[in-house]
């Protein structure tokens, strides 16, 4: 039980390590090499800024688990199996990793990012991770492997370009992330799944020195940096994976959880929505889904007159307040359906009343 809690520990303090010594240096290198984000009609930002800030992710989360790999050789305990599975799950990781710093440094076509997204998803379910059961809601239960898999790949693709695109405004992506992975860490937990424990921990610490540098930083004197698509990319996939595993109905290795796949959508549903209702915006306007434009959510904040540091706490809280109140009615055993129809009434109300404010605001 002691360990359950202290490698974890170990993890996170190891990333949080790594990434304060080797953040100034990557900001450095970023000015000698001019790897900005350029300010341009569509951006917020009014100062060129590092933008490869999210680099650091990955190795970072390899290095906190490493060392608790090599804590747990030392000691002669028990180690994690290594197999076919885990080999196509890091694959991944780094495939979603080398395609967002290819996009940062040279910039990609849409659809080629898409076409890698959509290779790097298909790992899940070809290592025996997919979403099976949904474990009532609308009525339905087990999926069938041919339903299974497509859905699973159409989720990862949903989770890794909902975070990207959420990342507009400082510390939004972060720091949804963060909301996400603590409850992760939470609930993996309860399940005594140390091994996932320890990875969502170890990004977590890479990702709250991350925050303090995007939030904190100052871009005069080169001390804030962006994720880039290195980072947002690679947080959602990651963020996939622990939701996919969460979801997932595998009764050989853990108890039926009723509440499992609401639990897993309700820690992203505010990129997830947000990406659907953008994406749905674009298609009945005849427009690409690729097309970038102002009409996500800190982008409606602002327009309706908030700064961007009033919209990253009030969609943080709108995020942790979607958290709890799911949970509060998971307890009392409200069915999935009309948590769910609530969750859109209020997030399509949201909409409604940003629309009234930019009206009035435009209007002054």
């Amino acid at each position: 039980m002691i360990n359950e809690i202290v490698y974890p520990i170990i993890a996170f303090i190891v990333s949080v390590f790594i990434t304060i010594i080797c953040m100034p240096r990557l900001l450095r290198f970023c000015k000698h090499r001019g790897l900005y984000d350029m300010p341009n009609d569509r951006k917020l930002h009014q100062n060129k800024i590092p933008r490869l800030g999210g680099v650091l992710f990955v190795p970072a989360t390899l290095i906190g688990v490493m060392s608790v790999i090599i804590l747990l050789m030392l000691t002669n305990s028990h180690l994690p199996v290594f197999d076919a599975s885990g080999f196509l799950i890091v694959s991944g990781i780094f495939l979603i990793y080398l395609i967002g710093i290819l996009d940062d440094l040279f910039g990609l076509p849409a659809s080629l990012k898409f076409g890698i997204q959509f290779i790097a998803a298909l790992f899940l379910p070809l290592c025996g991770l997919y979403i099976n059961n949904l474990y009532g809601f609308c009525g339905i239960y087990e999926l069938p492997v041919i339903v299974s898999y497509p859905f699973t790949i159409f989720i990862v693709l949903l989770v890794v370009n909902a975070i990207n695109l959420i990342d507009g405004i400082d510390g939004l992506a972060s720091g949804v992330c963060l909301l996400a992975l603590g409850v992760f860490i939470f609930l993996f937990g309860q399940m005594h799944l140390t091994d996932y424990v320890v990875f969502a921990s170890a990004l977590m610490g890479s990702v709250i020195v991350f925050f303090y540098y995007n939030m904190a930083g100052n871009a005069e004197r080169f001390t804030k940096t962006f994720m880039g698509d290195a980072g947002s990319l690679m947080l959602g996939y990651a963020l996939a994976y622990l939701a996919i595993k969460y979801a997932m109905n595998d009764t050989r290795a853990l108890p039926y959880r009723a509440d499992a796949i609401l639990m897993a959508y309700t820690l992203l549903i505010i990129p997830c929505f947000d990406l659907i209702r953008v994406a749905l915006g674009r298609l009945l306007r005849g427009t690409s889904i690729f097309h970038a434009d102002k009409s996500h959510i800190h982008h409606c904040f602002l327009a309706a007159g908030f700064t961007m540091r009033q919209t990253l706490v009030i969609i943080l809280f709108l995020q942790t307040a979607y958290i709890i109140i799911n949970m509060l009615l998971c307890k009392l055993s409200v069915n999935q359906g009309i948590i769910v129809g609530l969750d859109i009434i209020i997030f399509l109300l949201l909409f409604r009343l940003l629309s009234l404010k930019e009206n009035a605001h435009v209007s002054i």
